[in-house]
């Protein structure tokens, strides 16, 4: 992966979330406590944008949504969809392989009770857009809530006015414009709630919603 898509470890971008990742690190040395690297094919034709690594979630293991119910589902979906091959144990060690998708997050490093702030957003957006620029067979993107849907958007130049999100919602995006050397692609942008526990338990996400939405970012990305 190109070094500009994805944030050192140890990012010093924002006060808040190092302060929060040392106090990780001091209570739990063992876990991984840094930005959370993106997971998946270099040759991605769709990427899947979650929000920010959870605490005892890719926090912990270094890989998105591993170790966490969100991570359950979403790999259990993409292993249904055939867009992953091996088993899910949630471990990063588990040999689990993904085919023509990669994972990454909005915010590369865990915030507080999961809720980074609009400033870390717009800090880490220029490791989003660099993540998207980076791959240059990109034919969609699957945006797993509000904040990802709307950091896609401003990472294309657009505001999130440009389109609202919605489940299952579906926006064209432009290519070209992050820079000569490196333009990002058009891609379909398709929206859906995040696969979080508080949203299923609450029915306000079911599997089969979850379901609809991975496979229509399937089937706009070809695969």
């Amino acid at each position: 992966m190109s070094p500009e898509a994805e944030a050192p470890k140890d990012c010093p971008l924002c006060p808040r979330l190092v302060a929060y990742r040392r106090r990780n690190a001091a209570e739990e040395p063992f876990w991984f406590n840094g930005a959370a690297p993106s997971f998946g094919d270099p040759k991605a034709a769709l990427l899947i944008v979650g929000l920010a690594p959870g605490r005892t979630g890719a926090n912990r293991t270094g890989r998105p949504f591993t170790g966490d119910y969100a991570g359950e589902l979403l790999y259990g979906t993409l292993l249904k969809f055939g867009l992953a091959s091996g088993q899910y144990r949630a471990d990063p060690e588990d040999g689990l392989r993904l085919s023509g998708c990669m994972i990454t997050n909005a915010v590369r490093c865990a915030p507080p009770e999961n809720k980074p702030s609009p400033a870390e957003i717009a800090e880490c957006r220029p490791f989003l857009a660099a993540r998207i620029a980076a791959l240059p067979h990109l034919k969609a993107i699957l945006a797993l809530g509000r904040i990802a849907h709307d950091s896609v958007l401003r990472a294309y130049d657009l505001k999130p006015t440009a389109a609202a999100f919605a489940h299952e919602a579906v926006f064209s995006l432009p290519s070209g414009g992050f820079s000569p050397d490196a333009p990002r692609p058009g891609a379909v942008l398709v929206a859906s709630y995040h696969c979080s526990r508080y949203n299923t338990q609450t029915g306000r996400l079911t599997t089969l919603m979850f379901e609809r939405a991975v496979a229509a970012a399937k089937a706009a990305a070809g695969l």
